[in-house]
Protein backbone atom coordinates (compact mmCIF):
# COMPACT_ATOMS: atom_id res chain seq x y z
CA UNK A 1 0.00 0.00 0.00
CA UNK A 2 1.07 3.46 -0.83
CA UNK A 3 1.43 6.55 1.81
CA UNK A 4 -0.25 9.74 1.16
CA UNK A 5 0.59 12.62 4.13
CA UNK A 6 -1.32 16.27 2.99
CA UNK A 7 0.77 17.52 6.83
CA UNK A 8 1.69 21.10 6.10
CA UNK A 9 -1.28 22.74 6.04
CA UNK A 10 -3.74 20.94 9.00
CA UNK A 11 -4.84 23.50 11.33
CA UNK A 12 -6.64 25.37 13.07
CA UNK A 13 -9.46 21.92 13.08
CA UNK A 14 -11.56 23.46 10.27
CA UNK A 15 -8.31 23.18 7.63
CA UNK A 16 -7.69 19.41 8.78
CA UNK A 17 -11.19 18.59 8.00
CA UNK A 18 -11.45 19.92 4.89
CA UNK A 19 -7.77 18.39 4.29
CA UNK A 20 -9.11 15.15 4.84
CA UNK A 21 -12.11 15.93 2.68
CA UNK A 22 -9.80 16.87 -0.33
CA UNK A 23 -7.98 13.91 0.09
CA UNK A 24 -11.01 11.68 0.15
CA UNK A 25 -12.20 12.92 -3.21
CA UNK A 26 -8.61 12.68 -4.35
CA UNK A 27 -8.23 8.63 -3.14
CA UNK A 28 -11.61 7.74 -4.79
CA UNK A 29 -10.87 9.75 -8.12
CA UNK A 30 -7.60 7.77 -8.45
CA UNK A 31 -8.97 4.53 -7.86
CA UNK A 32 -11.78 5.16 -10.45
CA UNK A 33 -8.57 5.65 -12.74
CA UNK A 34 -7.81 2.59 -12.11
CA UNK A 35 -4.51 3.26 -9.79
CA UNK A 36 -3.67 0.43 -7.36
CA UNK A 37 -2.83 0.61 -3.82
CA UNK A 38 -4.15 3.64 -2.77
CA UNK A 39 -4.41 4.43 0.65
CA UNK A 40 -7.97 5.00 2.52
CA UNK A 41 -6.61 7.91 4.81
CA UNK A 42 -3.85 10.21 5.29
CA UNK A 43 -1.06 8.48 6.66
CA UNK A 44 -0.84 9.75 10.66
CA UNK A 45 2.14 7.73 11.70
CA UNK A 46 4.68 9.23 10.15
CA UNK A 47 6.56 12.43 10.29
CA UNK A 48 5.52 15.11 7.30
CA UNK A 49 9.01 15.27 6.34
CA UNK A 50 9.72 11.36 6.56
CA UNK A 51 6.83 10.92 3.57
CA UNK A 52 9.26 12.78 1.74
CA UNK A 53 11.69 10.73 0.79
CA UNK A 54 9.77 7.02 1.66
CA UNK A 55 9.62 4.89 -0.98
CA UNK A 56 5.96 3.96 -0.94
CA UNK A 57 5.21 7.66 -1.46
CA UNK A 58 2.05 8.27 -3.83
CA UNK A 59 1.63 11.76 -2.83
CA UNK A 60 2.64 14.73 -0.41
CA UNK A 61 2.81 18.11 0.27
CA UNK A 62 6.67 19.27 0.95
CA UNK A 63 7.96 22.95 1.07
CA UNK A 64 9.92 24.45 -1.54
CA UNK A 65 13.28 24.77 0.68
CA UNK A 66 13.98 21.53 1.23
CA UNK A 67 12.90 20.63 -2.34
CA UNK A 68 15.71 22.63 -4.02
CA UNK A 69 18.52 22.06 -1.03
CA UNK A 70 17.40 17.39 -0.43
CA UNK A 71 14.68 16.28 -2.60
CA UNK A 72 15.72 17.22 -6.32
CA UNK A 73 16.12 14.22 -8.53
CA UNK A 74 14.50 12.03 -5.46
CA UNK A 75 10.71 13.15 -6.00
CA UNK A 76 8.78 13.88 -8.67
CA UNK A 77 6.87 17.20 -8.70
CA UNK A 78 3.17 16.68 -8.89
CA UNK A 79 1.45 20.43 -8.56
CA UNK A 80 1.44 23.49 -7.17
CA UNK A 81 -1.49 24.71 -5.03
CA UNK A 82 -2.76 28.23 -5.73
CA UNK A 83 -4.44 29.89 -2.73
CA UNK A 84 -6.33 33.24 -1.91
CA UNK A 85 -4.98 34.54 0.92
CA UNK A 86 -3.02 37.79 1.08
CA UNK A 87 0.18 37.54 0.15
CA UNK A 88 -0.81 34.76 -2.75
CA UNK A 89 0.02 35.37 -6.50
CA UNK A 90 -0.60 32.54 -8.40
CA UNK A 91 1.31 29.74 -7.21
CA UNK A 92 3.91 32.11 -5.36
CA UNK A 93 3.47 33.37 -1.51
CA UNK A 94 5.49 35.61 1.11
CA UNK A 95 5.73 35.80 4.36
CA UNK A 96 4.94 38.38 6.47
CA UNK A 97 7.24 39.20 9.32
CA UNK A 98 4.53 39.74 12.49
CA UNK A 99 5.69 41.76 15.58
CA UNK A 100 3.65 42.67 18.36
CA UNK A 101 1.52 45.38 17.80
CA UNK A 102 2.48 47.71 20.13
CA UNK A 103 6.10 47.33 19.17
CA UNK A 104 7.67 50.74 17.95
CA UNK A 105 9.38 49.55 15.47
CA UNK A 106 8.35 50.57 12.10
CA UNK A 107 11.06 48.97 9.42
CA UNK A 108 13.14 45.78 9.40
CA UNK A 109 16.11 47.46 9.94
CA UNK A 110 15.33 48.42 13.52
CA UNK A 111 14.78 45.24 15.33
CA UNK A 112 18.93 44.94 14.92
CA UNK A 113 19.31 43.27 18.64
CA UNK A 114 15.80 42.25 18.56
CA UNK A 115 14.93 38.68 19.61
CA UNK A 116 13.37 36.33 16.37
CA UNK A 117 11.34 33.30 15.98
CA UNK A 118 11.95 30.74 13.32
CA UNK A 119 9.74 27.44 13.04
CA UNK A 120 12.50 25.48 11.73
CA UNK A 121 15.76 25.53 10.29
CA UNK A 122 14.68 23.81 6.71
CA UNK A 123 11.59 26.35 6.05
CA UNK A 124 11.24 28.85 3.08
CA UNK A 125 8.71 30.71 4.80
CA UNK A 126 10.09 31.35 8.20
CA UNK A 127 13.94 31.11 7.19
CA UNK A 128 14.75 31.55 3.87
CA UNK A 129 12.81 33.97 2.91
CA UNK A 130 13.35 35.95 6.33
CA UNK A 131 17.18 35.39 5.86
CA UNK A 132 16.77 37.29 2.42
CA UNK A 133 14.75 40.32 4.11
CA UNK A 134 17.31 40.26 6.79
CA UNK A 135 20.50 40.01 5.32
CA UNK A 136 21.22 43.64 3.54
CA UNK A 137 21.05 44.28 7.23
CA UNK A 138 23.30 42.01 8.70
CA UNK A 139 26.77 42.58 10.05
CA UNK A 140 29.48 40.11 10.39
CA UNK A 141 27.17 37.26 9.78
CA UNK A 142 24.96 38.58 12.32
CA UNK A 143 21.41 40.94 12.96
CA UNK A 144 19.65 38.81 15.85
CA UNK A 145 20.60 39.30 19.33
CA UNK A 146 19.22 35.80 19.74
CA UNK A 147 17.30 33.39 17.67
CA UNK A 148 14.82 30.69 19.04
CA UNK A 149 13.23 27.53 17.21
CA UNK A 150 9.56 27.03 17.90
CA UNK A 151 9.09 24.28 15.95
CA UNK A 152 6.11 25.66 14.15
CA UNK A 153 4.57 28.44 12.14
CA UNK A 154 1.41 28.79 14.76
CA UNK A 155 3.91 28.82 17.96
CA UNK A 156 6.33 31.67 16.62
CA UNK A 157 2.94 33.65 16.36
CA UNK A 158 2.69 32.57 20.26
CA UNK A 159 6.72 33.29 20.82
CA UNK A 160 5.92 36.98 19.22
CA UNK A 161 2.30 37.46 20.93
CA UNK A 162 3.59 36.28 24.50
CA UNK A 163 6.82 38.47 24.29
CA UNK A 164 9.00 35.53 23.93
CA UNK A 165 10.66 36.86 20.66
CA UNK A 166 10.19 40.45 19.25
CA UNK A 167 9.77 38.86 15.39
CA UNK A 168 9.13 35.87 13.50
CA UNK A 169 8.35 35.65 9.25
CA UNK A 170 5.08 33.65 9.24
CA UNK A 171 4.12 31.61 5.93
CA UNK A 172 0.85 34.25 4.88
CA UNK A 173 -1.06 30.78 4.20
CA UNK A 174 -0.57 29.76 7.58
CA UNK A 175 -0.87 33.56 8.75
CA UNK A 176 -4.62 33.63 6.68
CA UNK A 177 -5.74 30.15 8.06
CA UNK A 178 -5.06 31.63 11.23
CA UNK A 179 -6.63 34.80 10.47
CA UNK A 180 -10.02 33.03 9.70
CA UNK A 181 -10.05 30.37 11.86
CA UNK A 182 -8.24 31.43 15.02
CA UNK A 183 -8.19 35.30 14.95
CA UNK A 184 -7.57 35.19 19.05
CA UNK A 185 -3.83 34.11 18.75
CA UNK A 186 -3.30 37.39 16.40
CA UNK A 187 -4.92 39.39 19.06
CA UNK A 188 -1.77 42.24 19.64
CA UNK A 189 0.14 41.18 16.47
CA UNK A 190 0.61 43.57 13.27
CA UNK A 191 2.76 42.79 10.11
CA UNK A 192 5.87 44.48 9.68
CA UNK A 193 6.85 44.04 6.11
CA UNK A 194 6.29 41.07 3.63
CA UNK A 195 9.10 38.92 2.43
CA UNK A 196 10.00 38.26 -1.65
CA UNK A 197 7.86 36.08 -2.76
CA UNK A 198 8.88 32.45 -3.95
CA UNK A 199 7.08 29.74 -5.38
CA UNK A 200 4.49 27.54 -2.88
CA UNK A 201 4.66 24.24 -1.54
CA UNK A 202 4.47 21.91 -4.25
CA UNK A 203 2.67 18.14 -4.03
CA UNK A 204 5.17 15.60 -5.04
CA UNK A 205 5.77 12.01 -5.67
CA UNK A 206 7.88 9.39 -5.57
CA UNK A 207 10.98 9.65 -7.79
CA UNK A 208 9.75 5.88 -9.00
CA UNK A 209 5.78 7.17 -9.77
CA UNK A 210 5.21 6.48 -13.37
CA UNK A 211 4.03 9.23 -15.82
CA UNK A 212 0.70 7.42 -16.08
CA UNK A 213 0.52 7.49 -12.30
CA UNK A 214 1.78 11.15 -12.05
CA UNK A 215 -1.28 11.85 -14.99
CA UNK A 216 -3.27 10.25 -13.08
CA UNK A 217 -2.46 12.64 -9.85
CA UNK A 218 -2.56 15.52 -11.93
CA UNK A 219 -6.39 14.98 -13.29
CA UNK A 220 -7.19 14.54 -9.47
CA UNK A 221 -6.24 18.09 -8.55
CA UNK A 222 -7.67 19.02 -11.50
CA UNK A 223 -11.02 17.64 -11.25
CA UNK A 224 -10.67 18.39 -6.92
CA UNK A 225 -10.86 22.13 -8.60
CA UNK A 226 -14.09 21.42 -10.66
CA UNK A 227 -15.82 19.34 -8.37
CA UNK A 228 -19.20 21.59 -6.94
CA UNK A 229 -19.23 19.09 -4.25
CA UNK A 230 -15.66 20.09 -2.71
CA UNK A 231 -16.92 24.11 -2.98
CA UNK A 232 -17.16 24.34 0.43
CA UNK A 233 -13.90 22.16 1.23
CA UNK A 234 -11.92 24.46 -1.15
CA UNK A 235 -13.41 27.81 0.44
CA UNK A 236 -11.89 26.49 4.10
CA UNK A 237 -8.43 25.89 2.38
CA UNK A 238 -8.85 29.47 0.26
CA UNK A 239 -7.78 26.77 -2.57
CA UNK A 240 -8.42 28.23 -6.24
CA UNK A 241 -6.41 26.14 -8.45
CA UNK A 242 -3.35 23.89 -9.01
CA UNK A 243 -0.83 24.17 -11.58
CA UNK A 244 2.27 22.36 -12.87
CA UNK A 245 5.65 23.63 -12.34
CA UNK A 246 9.40 22.71 -13.34
CA UNK A 247 12.26 22.42 -10.93
CA UNK A 248 13.25 25.58 -12.48
CA UNK A 249 10.48 27.25 -11.02
CA UNK A 250 12.34 26.51 -7.78
CA UNK A 251 15.47 28.09 -8.80
CA UNK A 252 14.90 31.20 -7.67
CA UNK A 253 14.77 29.53 -3.88
CA UNK A 254 18.31 28.57 -4.00
CA UNK A 255 19.53 31.80 -5.66
CA UNK A 256 17.69 33.12 -1.99
CA UNK A 257 19.70 31.38 -0.24
CA UNK A 258 23.24 31.76 -2.20
CA UNK A 259 22.41 35.78 -2.33
CA UNK A 260 22.57 35.46 1.68
CA UNK A 261 25.49 33.63 1.48
CA UNK A 262 27.54 36.36 -0.70
CA UNK A 263 25.90 39.02 1.72
CA UNK A 264 27.71 37.23 4.72
CA UNK A 265 24.49 36.06 6.04
CA UNK A 266 24.84 32.29 5.66
CA UNK A 267 22.34 31.47 9.01
CA UNK A 268 19.80 33.57 10.89
CA UNK A 269 21.60 34.73 13.59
Amino acid sequence: MRIASLAMYVSPPPVAAATTALWAFIRDDLRREGLHDVPEGLSADIRYDESWSHPDLLLAQTCGYPYIRHLRGKVRLVATPVYSHPGCDGPAKCSFIIVRQNSPVRALEELRGARAAINEAGSNSGVNLFRAAVAPFASGGRFFASVVETGGHRASIDAVASGAADVAAIDCVTYGNTLRFDPERLAGIRVLEETVKGPGLPFIARAAASDREITALRGALKRAIAEPSLAETRDTLALKDFVVLADADYEPLAELERSAHRLGYPVIA
